[in-house]
């Protein structure tokens, strides 16, 4: 069993930056395939970023090219998204998830394991 537990969230203004963190553990991080979703009010839970487990392969949702960065540190076990730039249309809540594929750009179904979220808030 894998546990995912992300930090980093909270209120920042238009324009500002923040950076998420998902910890993972039970599994090593060397073996998972991660990546970001998102999910605002009455709206579905889509992808953000994904990453390749060696981190060589990344992948964007269109809406955040440019502005967001996916990383990750295996011998600390953790993934990271960096989010400049930031609009009011990102506010939703952030979820770290981890795949037993090698990459998984497809969306939620496949992902195995889901952190519990965090609030990210964007005012204007």
């Amino acid at each position: 069993q894998v546990q995912l537990e992300e930090s980093g969230g909270g209120l920042v203004q238009a324009g500002g930056s923040l950076r998420l963190s998902c910890a993972a553990s039970g599994r090593t991080l060397s073996s998972l395939g991660m990546g970001w979703f998102r999910q605002a009010p009455g709206k579905e839970r889509d992808i953000v970023a994904a990453i390749s487990r060696g981190g060589g392969g990344t992948y964007y949702a269109d809406s955040v090219k440019g502005r967001f960065t996916i990383s990750r540190d295996n011998a600390k076990n953790t993934v990271y998204l960096q989010m400049n730039s930031l609009k009011p249309e990102d506010t939703a809540v952030y979820y770290c998830a981890a795949s037993r594929s090698y990459f998984s750009v497809d969306g939620a179904r496949e992902y195995d394991y889901w952190g519990q979220g965090t609030q990210v808030t964007v005012s204007s």
